[in-house]
């Protein structure tokens, strides 16, 4: 099949998708925004084309340059990827059948910031031949946007548990906390440092401090740095968290692995997947999520870890209590969140569900114009 995708190169969404589909014997072109193109060397093996204007403009201005390019390569089916910026160019551009893949902001946040951006993003929903979302909860999303009777199809962002999985293990005379995320307002990391704090203090007040004490290891960058360093300082806890700045994806097993815990309070349902939690679970690492659309549906409760209420670092603290006193408790949730991955997740899996949903979308439309 030739697919071509229009989609942000520098998004690690993107290239694993783009890579998968090569892998699989699939003819496969990728077309980007100038400003958004990947890390050198990251797509050599794949045919990219940046289209010439960059930023929201682009999405408006490259419509015609995209039309050229995609009459040229002549795919079965055009994958667009986020309903708003690059769904509105996919539109514009006129080419079908398009699958549309909506991500989270694009239906949740977008559509929010006034009538001009629902209709725009309706519009977008409406031109697609078909829709592909990463969850059910998501998939719900956009009928409450705009109820439609085109297919949804879910097609999950798993992980490859041959890489994802334990590789190393945390000290034993420590208990390490950590996130990976983006250091932005909807990743909630201000709970997760308050949180740590009364876990610090519900640690000693009870004299479970292990000999080497507790860490809480925070890797990723945002807007929102400076703030978080100065929440440490005021609660006196600089000491005990660590922030490590952004790494490549490369490194996140073992990252992951370094973990006793793995800590998620997001805040907004935007956060519509949660894959960071399927990667940690992979790794054998129970996880404290808050209750956003995507961890409720990847994280069972009680079992792979425990779901709390959002922006309450009260709870959060009570849950990473509970695992951090328990070895037994973690192993137990650790190796069910493993096998529940490995049964709902896996990467191949979805790239098969990925696959059947392009092939569908360019049969019917096939269909459809045969019946024309």
């Amino acid at each position: 099949m030739r697919i071509a995708v229009l989609a942000a190169a520098k998004s690690i969404h993107t290239i694993k998708w783009v890579k998968a589909f090569a892998k699989n014997g699939h003819v496969v072109k990728l077309f980007s925004l100038p400003d958004q193109k990947a890390p050198p060397g990251v797509l050599d093996d794949i045919r990219v084309h940046y289209l010439h204007r960059g930023g929201v403009a682009g999405y408006w201005l490259c419509a015609r340059e995209l039309k050229k390019q995609l009459l040229q390569f002549r795919p079965d089916v055009l994958n667009v990827h986020y309903a708003s910026g690059y769904g509105t160019l996919g539109r514009l551009c006129g080419i079908k059948p398009v699958l549309l893949s909506v991500w989270g902001s694009d239906v949740y946040d977008f559509p929010n910031a006034g009538q001009i951006n629902k209709r725009m993003l309706i519009k977008n929903l409406e031109a697609a031949t078909a829709i592909a979302s990463t969850s059910y909860a998501m998939a719900e999303q956009v009928r409450r946007v705009h109820l439609t009777d085109k297919k949804i199809y879910i097609t999950p962002f798993g992980v490859d548990t041959s890489v994802f999985c334990r590789c190393g293990e945390p000290p034993k005379d420590r208990i390490t906390i950590g996130i990976v995320k983006a250091l932005e307002p909807k990743y909630g990391v201000e709970y997760l440092i308050r949180a740590f704090s009364l876990f610090k203090n519900r640690m000693i007040k009870e004299n479970k401090m292990p000999p080497n004490g507790i860490k809480l290891e925070i890797y990723g960058d945002g807007s929102l740095l400076p703030s978080l360093k100065a929440l440490a300082h005021e609660l006196n806890i600089e000491e005990e968290v660590q922030f490590h700045g952004a790494v490549p994806h490369a490194y996140v097993p073992r990252i992951m692995s370094s973990f006793d815990i793995f800590c998620a309070p997001s805040v907004e349902d935007s956060e519509s997947f949660g894959v960071a939690a399927v990667e940690a679970m992979a790794c054998e690492v129970p996880v404290v999520v808050s209750d956003v659309d995507g961890f409720k549906e990847v994280v069972i409760n009680n079992e792979t870890g425990f779901i709390v209420t959002r922006r309450d670092p009260v709870l959060l603290a009570n849950k990473l209590f509970t695992l951090a006193v328990s070895p037994e408790l973690r192993y137990t949730m650790g190796q069910a969140g493993r096998r529940h991955v490995q049964d709902c997740y896996e990467w191949a899996d979805c790239v098969r569900k990925m696959e059947n949903a392009l092939t569908e979308t360019a049969m019917s439309s096939l269909m459809n114009r045969r019946n024309s």
